[in-house]
């Protein structure tokens, strides 16, 4: 019987088919609710319009991009977040050189110059095993269904977010950190980062995958948050 209820925060050009597949499979433990994150262009913005759809308690799992609003939320209303899962994603702020490719492809996009995910992008984003194959396409894809506009105003908030390094030790919910042993866009030493400074977090590396768990090994995915979900 489902009980506490699942909010999922996708990434950057990402929407609800970044969760489809292990949304399924955990269909018995908990009501699955997908937040939109494409309308605001600030994390305070994104995160509040999150809570003002949200169910009054849930937990909350996010990946990348995701990762930043779920930090906002627990600014605006850590009594509302029952449990934490954390995919792929980082607390601290960009560095310097990654903060300039961020801005760079923001100008791009501001001139009309938009691509979305590219094939040349792909190996960013997924194992290398998986660039030609039809996830790589439902990748491109989804970020073409995300479009220009969300892009930009996703993208903004992303540059402009707040540090969230200092709200890692203030964190006591139980939090299930997860990154892709292959991860190149957000790379795994940012999780085990939050794994020693958020107490009592459990840490779990998927082997072969890179920045997309839950669209690259959705099966291992569902199991992982499945154990989340119901420890006591």
């Amino acid at each position: 019987m489902a009980s506490l209820p699942l909010l999922l925060l996708p990434g950057l050009l990402c929407d609800e088919r970044l969760w489809r597949d292990p949304a399924a499979e955990l269909a018995d433990v908990a009501t699955v609710h997908h937040a939109d994150l494409t309308r605001d262009d600030s994390m305070a913005g994104m995160a509040a319009r999150v809570l003002a759809a949200a169910p009054p308690v849930f937990a909350l799992a996010a990946l990348s991009m995701g990762g930043y609003v779920a930090f906002e939320i627990l600014r605006q209303a850590p009594q509302r977040v029952a449990k934490l899962a954390l995919l792929d994603t980082s607390a601290r702020l960009d560095p310097p050189k990654r903060r300039l490719v961020r801005q760079a492809g923001l100008a791009m996009a501001e001139a009309g110059r938009f691509a979305g995910v590219t094939r040349k992008l792909l190996p960013q984003l997924v194992h290398e095993s998986r660039v030609d194959s039809a996830l790589g396409e439902e990748v491109m894809a989804m970020a073409q269904r995300v479009g220009l506009d969300a892009f930009l105003r996703q993208q903004r908030a992303i540059i402009d977010r707040p540090d969230s390094e200092p709200l890692l030790p203030t964190i006591a919910v139980p939090t299930l950190l997860g990154v892709g042993e292959d991860d190149r866009m957000t790379l795994p030493e940012e999780t085990r980062l939050m794994h020693d400074r958020i107490p009592g977090a459990r840490l779990h590396v998927f082997a072969r995958c890179g920045h997309l768990p839950p669209m690259e090994v959705p099966q291992e995915t569902a199991a992982v948050l499945r154990g989340w979900l119901t420890a006591a």
